[in-house]
Order: structure tokens, then sequence, then C-alpha cells
């Protein structure tokens, strides 16, 4: 007989709290999105500096990171609405045959070139230790009774994690600083947005705005 199971099994996250992505293994994940560099378009002397900078920059971690790259077909049609509005909207004849043109132009192109954008994260760990404790019985309920149910020591290691996982944030934000790259980190929204874009991945595609 085969035992059917749902997605959530598969998954290996737990829960998405205050922009932090908390595993079924209890370990945490902040994730951060970079800029990129046209390491191409630098002279060989800026070259060398980036490369430095991003090489001090891995010497000085002492922890693991993962640095994602997603690539997806771009979708155009939302540009192409904002242009047919304008077509309509236009009242000059001239700049009404122009942009029809255009947006012809882009039809075309768009069907012969496959348009592409990147995305760059980085993932940032942190694995708490777990350390059992005996703890009265007694205390046990009244921290969940006065945090609604949720133990009072579990909320307190959660942000003495969160505080040591910022800690790695913002020492990763500043090694890219100096390489010159922009970084961000994510919030709960975008999180649960990127996840899903994962998972689903042949929905229409909205680009990830930090709030």
């Amino acid at each position: 007989m085969v035992i059917s199971k749902a997605t959530q099994d598969f998954v290996p996250i737990k829960e998405i709290r205050d922009g932090i992505v908390i595993l079924k293994d209890e370990s945490m994940r902040a994730i951060l999105m970079v800029s990129s560099v046209n390491f191409a378009l630098k002279s060989p002397d800026e070259q060398q500096a980036i490369i430095f900078q991003f090489q001090n920059f891995l010497n000085s971690l002492d922890f693991s990171t993962q640095i994602s790259i997603q690539s997806r077909e771009l979708d155009i049609r939302p540009y192409l609405a904002t242009l047919e509005e304008r077509y309509k909207n236009e009242l000059g004849d001239l700049m009404k045959i122009q942009i029809k043109e255009y947006i012809q132009f882009i039809k075309k192109f768009v069907e012969q070139t496959s348009i592409m954008t990147k995305t760059f994260f980085v993932v940032i760990p942190f694995t708490p230790t777990i350390i059992n404790l005996q703890t009265n019985p007694l205390e046990k309920i009244t921290n969940r009774q006065q945090n609604g149910g949720v133990s009072k020591n579990k909320l307190q290691n959660f942000e003495e994690n969160r505080t040591q996982l910022e800690q790695r944030v913002g020492s990763v934000s500043q090694g890219l600083t100096r390489c010159g790259i922009r970084s961000i980190q994510l919030g709960t929204e975008e999180i649960v947005e990127l996840f899903y874009k994962i998972f689903n991945p042949g929905d229409m595609e909205k680009p990830i705005i930090p709030q």
C-alpha cells in the first residue's frame, strides 16, 4: 500500500518568524538579497581590489554561508501593458506611431530571445546549542500560562539566538559592502514569497521587493 505524504513533509522549514527561517532541526537561517558587480567592465586594478577584498571577506568568516543565484525568464508582460496604456493616452499621432512600433519591436525581440533575470542571495546559518535542563513542572505550567501557551524559556532562547544570528548578518553585510556589493535582509513576507516561487516555478514571476 502506497502512503502519500503532504508536500510540507518534504520541506525542511518549520516556521518563518520575524524574518528568520527556522528549520525542523531548530537551526536558523537569515537571507540577504545582494546586488551584483559587473566584474568584466572594471579596470585590472579594480578587479584585483575586488578579488582582494572578497578574499579578506571569506577569510574573516568563522561560519559557513551559502550563495544562491536564481536565474529565471523575465516576464515582460507588465512592461508591455504599461506601453499599451501609454499608447491609448497619447494624443500626438507621431508619438503614437513610435510607441506602437516600439511595442512590436519588443514583442518580436522577446519571441526570438530569452531575457533572463538573475537574483543573488546569501544565506547565513546559525545552529543553537540545545541543552536539556531539568525544569520544575510547576514552572513550565506558569510560563505557558503567562505567554499564551508558549514557553517563556523558548521565547527567550529565540531572542538570544536571533541576536547571535543578526551579529553574523552584520558581519556578512559589512564584508560585502567592502567589496562594493549592497545587501538587504529579507523580511518574513519576502522570504515566504521567495520559497513560494522556489516550490512553484510555474507561477507568474514577480520581483521580490524588500520593504
